[in-house]
């Protein structure tokens, strides 16, 4: 069996599903899948994270500077960026099952490499020239991996669920980010807290070979791969012109749109926001505040399940309470989100402000984020690009993402002076620069949602 016939979408099953059986059946399997789907991404995040956590020991122990980390982080979220605009492109062509544990049982296996070299080769101080090529080459790696569990975890919504409801699991499935982060943010400061940085990337990777596993038995790839009707049979929906054409047609309509492209330069600002929160947050907090990594954790961890509730409730806010409206939620998600992070920044020590401000952060950037690069670019694509449209929003934000984590790791040691011996930041020109990207982040779709629409028209 090749490699392109393991990762192809699976076939009709010969045996079909009687028809009084259909119904349950359809329930039973679109539950498994979305559920052990949302499951796996989230846990595709810890062996994300696990690099974000250990920054300071790593710093503070002379193996590598902030700029280097920096580096290394880039190097993820370039190859993500990539991986992640060709993965959505291959995934409306793919066994999302066997796509989505194949690329978390690789991310877990980089994750107990690099833990078992810190383990057992006792590179420390003085390696730093090693250390850099070694997490830059596998973090690397780590991206291209990372970006093999966005698009199956989409992609089953379009393929399981009707459009009357897409946008609910959407907004629930969006929450998997923030779980991700949650779970691994707390899970891994306490443990490199306790016993060391390189038991956080064992631990990342167990998490991940947890989360292959669940990927692998629970996910079923298409109703018709099981024997069911296919979604638009079940749900009684009119095929439209659009839906008619075949899945490379409709990719190349979705990459000439306009409006998916002003949608994944929303989405760019808006990675640059919530990735400075992520990767150098907890470092922020050490460095600006004094926090212990431990406690610098927690908030940052805590704060994230808000962004649970964000995405969450970012479908029933635009469906329900605004009438299908989608420009008003991400005008008043956007004014909030900035305003919060301003003040998460600029405030003092106060553990209590701090993880409010960026409670209040994750929740409404969460809710903007998911009616942009979630409900906006699905309102525009046909089922069958739905990886496309999603590639083409993870590149642009991903590079930019990536392109941060270097600025930012240069503004961060370009402040940096010497004080009685020891090292002190300064986050000034950094927290400029994030929340400007912040403001721009709902900006652009506010003002162009109106003529996207118009010209579809």
């Amino acid at each position: 069996m090749s490699i392109f016939s393991y990762f192809k979408i699976s076939e009709p099953a010969r045996e079909k599903v009687p028809a009084d059986k259909v119904h349950d059946l359809y329930m039973t399997y679109r539950r498994r899948t979305f559920w052990s789907a949302t499951a796996a991404y989230s846990l595709y995040y810890v062996c994300r994270l696990s690099l974000s956590v250990v920054k300071q020991p790593l710093i503070d122990g002379g193996m590598l500077t902030a700029s280097q980390l920096g580096l290394i982080g880039s190097s993820m979220l370039f190859v993500y960026a990539i991986g992640k605009f060709i993965n959505g492109f291959i995934g409306d062509h793919c066994n999302i099952r066997r796509f989505m544990a194949f690329g978390l049982l690789i991310s877990a296996v980089i994750n107990l490499i690099l833990g078992c070299l810190g383990v057992f080769s006792g590179i420390g101080a003085g390696g730093s020239g090693l250390m850099f090529v070694v997490f830059a080459l596998l973090w690397g790696v780590n991206g291209l991996m990372q970006s093999m569990g966005s698009p199956p975890g989409v992609i089953q919504i379009s393929r399981w669920f009707p459009l009357r409801e897409r946008g609910t699991w959407y907004g629930i499935f969006c929450a998997t980010p923030y779980l991700g982060k949650s779970l691994g943010l707390m899970m891994l400061g306490a443990v490199v807290s306790t016993i060391g940085w390189q038991w956080g990337f064992v631990a990342s990777g167990i998490a991940g070979l947890i989360g292959a596993a669940l990927a692998a038995y629970f996910i079923s790839d298409t109703p018709e791969s099981v024997g069911l009707p296919s979604i638009q049979e079940i749900s009684g929906e009119q095929m439209t012109a659009a839906e008619k054409k075949s899945t490379k047609d409709a990719q190349w309509g979705v990459l000439l749109s306009p409006g998916i492209w002003v949608i994944a330069l929303s989405g760019a600002f808006d990675y640059i926001a919530q990735y400075a929160v992520t990767d150098w947050g907890i470092f922020f907090l050490q460095k600006e505040k004094a926090f212990s990594l431990a406690d610098a954790s927690q908030i940052i961890a805590l704060s994230t399940f808000f962004g649970v509730l964000g995405t969450v409730s970012a479908g029933w806010l635009s469906d329900k309470v605004m009438k299908g409206n989608r420009v008003m939620p991400v005008f008043i998600s956007g004014v909030l989100a900035s305003l919060s992070l301003a003040g998460f920044l600029l405030c003092g020590d106060n553990s209590l402000i701090n993880m409010i401000l960026v409670a209040v952060f994750s929740l409404t950037i969460g809710m903007q984020h998911c009616t942009v690069t979630g409900m906006m670019a699905l309102d525009l694509v046909p089922r069958k690009a739905t990886g496309a449209a999603l590639g083409i929003i993870g590149i642009s934000g991903y590079v930019v993402a990536g392109i941060q984590d270097i600025i930012s790791g240069h503004l961060i040691d370009a402040g940096a002076v010497i004080e009685n011996g020891m090292k002190v930041y300064n986050f000034t020109t950094a927290s400029v620069f994030w929340t400007s990207a912040a403001i721009l982040s709902f900006l652009i779709p506010v003002i162009g949602w109106n003529i996207i629409k118009a010209r579809q028209k």
